[in-house]
């Protein structure tokens, strides 16, 4: 099978060799007359064809866009496995970074078989099935349309029990169609996260497959139901916790995005659930390495998982350093204390030197009476 990536299905490369308005080669011409012929084997024919020209042409899929219906009635022949495969991997290519074809075999009405493909027997059919869903859910447009067709709960079903690829996939699809507000509920009915959880624990934390996870766990815990079940789920807050240590700038954005709105919701509810796990270390380096984002949200978290969420006395400033050792004070165990404390040394050295050469360079632009009194710092300060 193609390999497939991100949000859209397969890996492509452009070809560049002629622009998508030139006239149809031979090649192409042959394989239109092909799958559009009344012969079955000759539309077999046809739609290895269009899979082979279109793997890496967006030319092709242009040119090929007329194949689409032929190839969703070949979706409908009963008992053709060969027939099914073929044609789904040819929707598949053509669909690939193509928002217009994405659209039309939608139109053509090609959701109902390939959504009846996610029960079959046949682990290839599938995980095809499943890639057809994860590209043609990347479209805006199609967002809506696979929500209410019946899809989400026979997604959330193969990433419980179908196959190594096809949960990947099925899990990629969900996180496309949980950006749409409409679909959100009906993933949550469906109750997703135990095999999310499943999924992301054995998983590389830096690989789309966690981004994914993260971000899907960061949409379903704006629900109380989301936010109950992941920490009814043994290792699930630890899972999203490793991701915020050890993911991509991405994922990690998505995990300290999912613990924030957990505490944001109910501080009380779940502070030590996220305590708990060892959050600190982790947090401590986001706001240093993180994105924008990520770097405001690690910001906010530490202060909601200090002692006490009230304002404190001038004397007692929300600096960094006083949340965090406030955090420590509380956390059991010498390795994530001690581990948080070393981290904390080191944010605070990073924060003298960050200080000292923004000082020099002000120094360079202004006049004396410019500087700020306390531009240098050792406290790393709450924005």
């Amino acid at each position: 099978m193609d390999s497939r990536s991100s949000s859209d299905g397969l890996n492509s490369t452009p070809d560049s060799s002629s622009s998508p308005t030139s006239s149809p080669s031979s090649a192409v011409q042959r394989a239109l007359q092909l799958i559009e012929s009344d012969d079955q084997n000759s539309k077999l024919q046809g739609a290895q064809e269009i899979r082979r020209l279109t793997k890496t042409s967006h030319r092709c899929r242009r040119q090929l866009s007329a194949s689409v219906g032929p190839l969703v009635s070949m979706l409908r022949v009963r008992d053709s496995a060969e027939s099914h495969e073929s044609a789904l991997l040819a929707l598949l290519n053509l669909a690939v970074k193509d928002e217009t074809n994405k659209i039309k075999i939608v139109e053509a009405g090609a959701l109902e078989p390939i959504i009846s493909f996610l029960e079959s027997q046949s682990s290839n059919l599938q995980e095809y099935a499943a890639a057809s869903l994860l590209t043609l859910s990347a479209s805006a447009v199609n967002k809506p349309i696979i929500g209410s067709s019946g899809a989400i709960p026979l997604l959330v079903e193969t990433l419980r029990h179908g196959s190594p690829q096809a949960k990947v996939d099925s899990v990629m699809a969900l996180s496309n169609l949980s950006t749409h507000p409409s679909n959100l509920t009906i993933i949550l009915e469906a109750k997703p996260i135990p095999s999310i959880v499943t999924l992301l624990k054995p998983c590389k934390k830096s690989s789309k497959t966690a981004e994914k996870c993260c971000a899907l766990i960061e949409s379903l815990v704006g629900f109380d139901e989301g936010r109950t079940a992941l920490t009814s789920e043994e290792g699930g807050v630890l899972a999203v916790i490793e991701v915020l240590e050890n993911g991509s700038l991405q994922s990690r954005e998505h995990a300290v995005g999912a613990l924030l709105t957990m505490c944001q919701s109910d501080r009380c509810r779940y502070r030590e659930a996220i305590l708990k796990d060892g959050v600190i270390p982790g947090l401590l380096e986001l706001t240093v390495q993180g994105t924008p984002k990520s770097q405001t949200k690690a910001h906010t978290l530490l202060h909601l998982l200090r002692d006490s969420p009230y304002p404190r006395s001038e004397l007692q400033a929300d600096t960094l350093e006083n949340i965090v050792c406030n955090i420590i004070s509380q956390i059991d165990g010498d390795d994530q204390s001690g581990k948080a404390k070393k981290m904390l040394a080191e944010m605070v050295q990073v924060s003298m030197e960050q200080s000292l050469r923004h000082l020099q360079q002000r120094a360079l632009v202004c006049t004396p009476t410019d500087l700020p009194i306390s531009t240098c710092t050792s406290e790393v300060s709450l924005k």
